[in-house]
């Protein structure tokens, strides 16, 4: 083989070893473009599917009207309905509760006080609609009303100070106003309520001030259960209820307010690091009986402070 003929071979084979990786570059620079628009597409269907999810609101199903004039005025309850939690903010970081739900002087309390001071923030429980603004100065003084996607709504009384207005959208734990002591009051407080339908529910059902966190992703209410499972709530993250520090004796409570399904039904209240398999271990039962009892999947993620029934 001549040099001439050696020369061709190598400036050939160059050219061969150059081209394959220009191919192949030019493939990924074709496809860069289109990762980035299936992301683009990934990114949209994802924003629609978190937007629809917002958009989904139980409360349309339960509420004929809107408007700015009443607090809450009754209409007819659902046997049943499930009250999405998740989501959620606490109305504020106090963990000092001042007053019980239920019978007080004489009168029903509809809701819930919280120790807070002056000038302390307010957030929504819950993302939803202010549709009441306003200042009664012989009950809530300066108190805020919000229509919640989940079928809730929610009121805070005694404000110093509104920070939203009426027909505004709020997210969960936006500041819609400042702690007071405006109304009938005796003291810096807030007044917080639950309702459904415009009947004032046990915020206890749902919040754990002293722990600062929801019982649970969902409260399934039930008429025919209420009564029974507010008179628990009160006793267990009421006023004067059971803390989490509390000694072993919390794992059997006995709820003499709460009527009971059967004579030999006993409560335990979840702690950290409990396990269906363990509860039902300690109490001599089975998971399968456990999720009967509590109408709940074996599956379910449980919340320290949350009570199981057990027989």
């Amino acid at each position: 083989m001549n040099i001439k003929s050696f020369k061709k071979i190598a400036v050939l084979a160059f050219s061969v070893f150059v081209a394959a990786p220009a191919s192949a570059q030019d493939l990924l620079a074709k496809q860069a473009p289109v990762d980035r628009k299936m992301k683009a597409v990934d990114s949209m269907v994802l924003k629609r599917i978190i937007e629809q999810e917002e958009k989904y609101n139980p409360s349309a199903d339960l509420y004929e009207d809107w408007n700015n004039v009443y607090a809450h005025r009754e209409t007819v309850l659902p046997d049943s309905f499930r009250i999405d939690l998740r989501g959620f903010h606490m109305p504020t970081d106090s963990r000092v509760l001042t007053s019980n739900f239920g019978a007080r002087w004489g009168r029903q309390h509809k809701g819930l006080d919280i120790k807070v001071y002056i000038g302390d923030t307010i957030r929504a429980a819950f993302s939803g609609k202010i549709r009441i603004v306003k200042y009664e100065p012989k009950g809530y003084g300066k108190y805020v009303v919000i229509r919640h996607h989940n079928g809730l709504e929610t009121i805070y009384g005694h404000m110093s100070k509104h920070l939203v207005v009426e027909n505004q959208e709020v997210k969960a734990g936006d500041p819609i106003g400042l702690g007071g002591n405006t109304g009938r009051s005796t003291g810096s407080h807030l007044h917080f309520e639950t309702r459904l339908c415009g009947v004032a529910l046990n915020p206890a059902l749902m919040f754990d001030f002293r722990n600062q966190d929801v019982v649970s992703d969902f409260y399934m209410f039930r008429r025919s259960k209420y009564a029974a499972e507010s008179a628990m709530a009160t006793r267990l993250r009421g006023v004067g209820g059971v803390t989490a520090n509390d000694n072993d004796q919390d794992d059997e409570l006995e709820i003499a307010a709460a009527p009971r399904t059967s004579s030999n039904v006993h409560f335990h209240k979840v702690k950290k690091g409990d396990t269906l398999q363990a509860i039902a271990r300690k109490h001599h039962t089975t998971i399968a009986k456990l999720c009967q009892l509590n109408h709940i999947g074996k599956n379910i993620r449980l919340r320290p402070g949350q009570i199981l029934k057990y027989n």
